[in-house]
This record gives structure tokens, sequence and C-alpha cells, in this order.
């Protein structure tokens, strides 16, 4: 009880932690889908998808391999590879604003009143601020300290909603301030989070150039990235699709429907912090073939908790939207059980996934994320053209049910001892590079 009691505290603090944050993006994109017009709220929901996808990107080439490489190759000095992340940083936040300043220009010039070209370049200022941010809350990881982490949270928690509501009363809010005023809330947090990491950081001589460094992370994340890419595309994709083809008015409809999804989502993401350790130490223990029955028993409790959440959300379902959206976008109220339908199905394919990372295959949720993309495209374009929002939904759908099949699919064959030909290109490709490593050193 005396080592339970402790690591109990720190999982309550990740949990709350994330909390936080996706409390944050929750009750912001709620309060703009009030306050801003379906036009300007379709032009958020885009630039939003977009913010996402550059998170991801952030997440698998910089986050991802920080938690890895921190705790073990770097861990005796942490201020040095905080230091060499921060160049990394600085170099990648050069890069978004050199795109994404150039598309909101391009928007801006195409429809100079449509406020797409406007919400670009918030995520221009902001998507940076965010990053760092995330950057330094990560870090108190690396030290288990995931206590300090959440009282960071909490602080931009409490500035981004304050200076929100604030834009608001004061008759300014557009979906450009809106991303404004965040980076404005988590460049400051993530300010004060950097000086306290300076002082309890344990000094230590680091001589790995910031090359080195970011090739490490580079070929540990390239196929984490490959996944969050082709996981992104069918959730996010249809929102310029509704745009282009129909109005920007359905997919604000998109997105206030998808809204209800997000917390099955982040208690998901709390599941896989939790289940992702247990589950590699548990095959690293027993071997491949407790794959199977621990993937059944961590989906039997991804799924559950999304049956009960739905059939909840159902009971309610009218007063859920008057209370999230003062009664708007009612009319699209009757396609919600579609939108459940894929929530279960995404939920499905997580205990599948999880034992995938745990084998440290990261590779092989890559292949059945793009073989399911694939399939949504073919299905869900064509379907958003001819019927619009209801199309979209299903495009969503197709690559949820079919990313649970391959998933286990391939999970069976992993647990017997058959690989994939995308992993022996990976070994390939391996064995390639460490031989030009050879050659140099020699």
């Amino acid at each position: 009880m005396s080592r339970f009691l402790p690591w109990l505290h720190k999982g309550g603090c990740a949990v709350l932690d994330q909390a936080l944050i996706s409390g944050s993006n929750f009750v912001v994109s709620i309060l703009l889908a009030r306050w801003l017009v379906p036009e300007q709220y379709g032009a958020y929901a885009v630039a939003f998808g977009f913010f996402i996808l550059l998170s991801l990107v952030y997440g698998s080439l910089v986050l991802e391999p920080m938690a890895v490489f921190g705790g073990s190759s770097y861990r005796q000095s942490l201020r040095g590879y905080l230091g060499s992340l921060i160049w990394i940083h600085v170099a990648m936040s050069l890069a978004i604003a050199a795109s994404f300043g150039a598309s909101a220009f391009i928007a801006w010039k195409i429809a100079p009143t449509g406020g797409l070209g406007g919400a670009l370049a918030g995520v221009t200022i902001a998507c940076p601020c965010v990053l760092l941010f995330w950057l330094a809350r990560r870090t108190f990881y690396l030290e288990l300290s995931p206590a300090k982490a959440a009282i960071g949270a909490l602080i931009y928690f409490s500035i981004s909603l304050s200076l929100l509501f604030l834009v608001y009363r004061r008759g300014s809010l557009s979906p450009f301030s809106a991303f404004v005023l965040i980076g404005m809330a988590a460049l400051g947090t993530g300010v004060y989070l950097l000086v306290r990491l300076q002082k309890e950081l344990r000094p230590g001589t680091f001589d790995h150039p910031v090359g080195e460094v970011w090739g490490r992370h580079w070929r540990y994340g390239r196929w984490a990235l490959l996944s969050c890419v082709a996981s992104w595309i069918p959730a996010n994709i249809y929102y310029p699709l509704l745009g282009s083809f129909k109005t920007m008015a359905q997919s604000g409809q998109l997105k206030a429907l998808m809204n209800f999804t997000l917390p099955v989502e982040q208690v998901k993401l709390a599941l896989g912090l939790l289940f992702l350790p247990y589950a590699a130490s548990v095959i690293g223990r027993e071997g491949k073939a407790s794959a199977g029955a621990l993937s059944r028993r961590m989906t039997l409790v991804a799924v559950g908790v999304a049956i009960v959440y739905w059939v909840v959300i159902f009971w309610w379902q009218g007063a859920a939207f008057h209370a999230l959206y003062s009664g708007r976008y009612m009319e699209v109220a009757h396609l919600l059980p579609i939108v459940a339908l894929g929530s279960v199905a995404w939920c499905g394919s997580f205990g599948s996934a999880i034992a995938l990372r745990a084998m440290e295959s990261p590779s092989s949720v890559f292949a059945a994320f793009a073989l399911a993309t694939a399939a949504s495209l073919v299905v869900g374009i064509p379907a958003t053209w001819f019927y619009g929002l209801s199309g979209a939904i299903w495009g969503t759908n197709v690559s949820d049910l079919l990313s649970w099949i391959f998933l286990v699919w391939i999970l069976r064959r992993k647990a017997a001892g058959r690989s994939l030909g995308i992993e022996r290109l990976g070994a390939w490709r391996g064995r390639q590079e460490a031989s030009v490593v050879e050659g140099v050193s020699d």
C-alpha cells in the first residue's frame, strides 16, 4: 500500500492535467459554437482541424520520443536535453509560421469575408505558443511530477477562458481573436513552466549536438507520425470538403455533432496513459501470446465506457443540445446516433492499437490506419458530394469500423509470429541506416 498510494496520486494528477487541457478545448469549442455565427464557427472548425494535425506531428516527432529518451538515454542531463528540444521547437515554429502564414494570406485573398483566412492566421500565431506550453508540461513527466504540470494546466485553463469571455463581452470575438487569445494564455503559462524547470532540473553535461538529438527523434517518431496523419485525415478532412462541396455552415454543424464525441475521446486517452505501460509489462513478461486476451479486456473497457456515455446522451439528447448550444443545431440532432456508432467503433480499435504499440510495432498501427483511411476517402468523398453532412459522417464511420477490423486482424498475425511486409521494409531500412553509421564511424 505504501508503494501504491504515491503512484495513485501521480496517476490522479496526470488525469487531472489531461482533463484540464481537454476540458479547456471542449469549453472553448462549445462557447464559440454559441457565440459565433455558423459561418464563422465553420471557419474555426476548419482551422482547428489543421491545428490538430500540427499537434499530432509535433507529438510524434518531439513529445513521444522525449518521453522515451528523456527517461533513458538523456536521463542524467535533462536540462541540456530540454535546451536541444527548444531549438528543435524554434525550427518547427518557423516552418509553421512560413507555411500557415502563406496559407492564411491565400485564403484571405480568395475569400476576404469568409473568415478562413483570419482563422488560419490565428493558428499561425497560436500554434508555436501552444506547442511550447505542451513541451514544458511534458518535461515535468520526465521527473515524475505530474502535479506541477497540472498546476500549469489550471493556469492555462483559467487565463484562456477569462480572456475569451472578456473579448466576447467587448464584442470583438472572431476565429482569429479566439486563436490569438489561446496562444497568449499558452505562451504565458509555458514561460512560467520553463522558468520552474530551469530551477528544478538537475544540471549535467550534455555533449550531444542538436542534429544528433533530432536524428534520434526522427528515427523513432516517423512511424508514429505516419499513423497520426493517417488517423487525422478521416477525422478532419470532411470539414473543408463540406465547406467546398456544400456550405461552411455545414462544416459548423459537423463540428457541433462531433463535439459530443470529445468526452469519450478524452477518457480513452486517459485510459491509454494507464494501459500502455501495463500492456508493455504484461507482453514483455508473458510473451506475444498474451496480447490477444489483453487486447480484448482493454477493448471491453473502452467500448463499455462509450456505450454508457452514449446511452446517457441519448436519454438527455434534447436537454444536451439546449445546454451546449442554446437550442441551436437542433436540425441535425437526428444524426447523433450515426455519430455514436462511429465513436463506439473507434473505441473498439483501442485495445488492439495499445497492444501493438506495447509490442513495439507502430508500423502495424500505421498499416491499419492507412488502409482504413483509403477506404474512407473512396466512400466518403462521393458521399459528401451527394449527401452533404450525413455523407461526411458515414465517411468518418467507415474509417472507424475498418480500423477496428484491420487492427484485430494484424494483432492476430503478430501474436502468431507472422510479420507484415511493411515491417520487413522498416527492418531493412534500419539495417541500412545502421550500416551507414558504422561506415562513418570507421
